[in-house]
């Protein structure tokens, strides 16, 4: 029997809080990840609910918690190919991918500065582009380079090693597997942001200068492809009226049936950034309904006393950019009873919130058809946190992995 032990899928927010609160009551804890670092969706925000406040802050207490604590395992570019036993005695096996860049890498660059191939930059949601020898982010962690080898072209790779003093270039690294007995599984798998190429009133992503809500984030980050300066993909124009089209993908039966939760106030809070960065910029917002939840309900009437500011109730029907690259908007003013058409800089799709299970399930674990886990359905011995669930905001996401992280030290005592 694997006593005190836990395994967690998922390195996002929820992933991280139940590691350290498990680790610090004792637990030992098997913290697995498919991407290259740790941090998750947070990770790519410029500010985050309901501070407002960078979320480095709050990734770098919870790395260096990690990094203090010796009973936190955690595995990056991984992903748990097996789940077998029971409650209290589960045998998990865990596929390590390479990285082809070892534990001797001190992130001094030179890998990336010699690297001559370039690939798209998926934390920046393509926006921008990275060497084939990149760190995911200026804070990663594990601060640690990566060698995409499927975008080197030639000796790319080799021009790398030779430039490594460290010798942390392993270009042989192969694919390994991890055997883990734990008592516990956390499912923390986070969530991916809906495809709005695929719903056709939004222009089916032929608009170059609508941009999805996470895509925006980016754009006002500092560590961003603009540093932080909000401008619009086809020419780097800082756009002076902005419009926000919500529900693109969500409560919608031919794509996402349910409500994503963050997307209004993820709306709003961009709109304080383009206020903020412009105070002459003019923003609109296009909702069937605006949902703030509790407290954030002040935050919806700063937003919405803003002069700058106009809020109308009304489906979009249509996008449509012309040559200039300015986006005209359709849609029903549902108060003025009437169709009419605006005309803007850019465009923001409050894109939704669809779990990351819907392409990748956990072994062993059903989902409803919505993607989500099927908590009634889970075996015993596992417990399901976050937006593996439905579509929640960090506060929540933390406050449910540390309801988790109880959970699995008390049935394990239990037993």
């Amino acid at each position: 029997m694997a006593e005190q032990s836990v395994l967690i899928i998922g390195g996002g927010i929820s992933g991280l809080t139940a590691a350290v609160e498990a680790a610090e009551a004792g637990c030992e804890v098997h913290l697995v990840e498919k991407n290259p670092y740790l941090g998750g969706r947070v990770a790519q925000l410029n500010k985050y609910f309901p501070k407002l406040c960078p979320p480095v802050c709050g990734l770098e207490l919870n790395f260096r918690r990690m990094k203090e604590n010796p009973r936190v395992h955690f595995y990056t570019m991984s992903e748990v190919a097996e789940i077998s036993g029971s409650d209290g005695n589960f045998e998990v096996t865990v596929k390590v991918n390479p990285r082809y860049v070892n534990d001797r890498c001190t992130g001094c660059n030179a890998c990336t500065e010699a690297c001559t191939a370039e690939r798209s930059n998926d934390f920046d949601f393509g926006m921008s582009k990275t060497k084939a020898a990149y760190l995911p982010f200026e804070q990663a962690f594990p601060l640690k380079y990566v060698i995409n080898t499927a975008a080197c072209q030639g000796d790319c790779g080799q021009k790398c090693k030779e430039a490594c003093k460290y010798d942390a270039i392993d270009l042989d690294m192969k694919a390994d597997t991890i055997k883990l007995k734990v008592g516990h599984v956390v499912a923390a798998t986070g969530w991916d942001l809906y495809d709005t190429s695929k719903v056709d009133t939004l222009g089916a992503g032929s608009a170059k200068n609508a941009v999805t809500n996470m895509q925006m984030e980016r754009l006002a980050a500092p560590s961003g492809p603009t540093a932080g300066r909000i401008q619009r993909p086809s020419d780097g124009k800082e756009p002076k009226k902005v419009a926000f089209v919500q529900c693109a993908g969500s409560r919608d039966e031919n794509h996402l049936p349910y409500c994503s939760y963050i997307c209004c106030m993820a709306s709003l809070k961009q709109a304080t950034y383009l206020r903020e960065q412009d105070p002459e910029c003019e923003v609109e917002i296009f909702y069937i309904d605006i949902r703030t939840p509790g407290r954030y309900e002040q935050f919806y009437w700063k937003v919405r006393d803003d002069e700058k500011v106009t809020l109308t109730k009304g489906k979009v029907a249509a996008l449509s950019e012309d040559a200039s690259g300015d986006v005209t908007v359709e849609y029903e003013n549902v108060l003025a009873g009437k169709k009419e058409k605006k005309t803007f800089d850019m465009v923001v799709l409050a894109a939704g919130m669809q779990s990351s299970l819907k392409s990748a399930g956990i072994p062993g674990v059903a989902l409803t058809p919505d993607g989500f886990i099927d908590v009634k359905a889970l075996p015993a011995g596992m417990t399901a946190v976050g937006t593996t669930k439905s579509p929640v905001d960090v506060q929540r996401s933390v406050q449910d992995a540390t309801g988790a992280a109880l959970k699995s030290i008390q049935t394990q005592v239990r037993r």
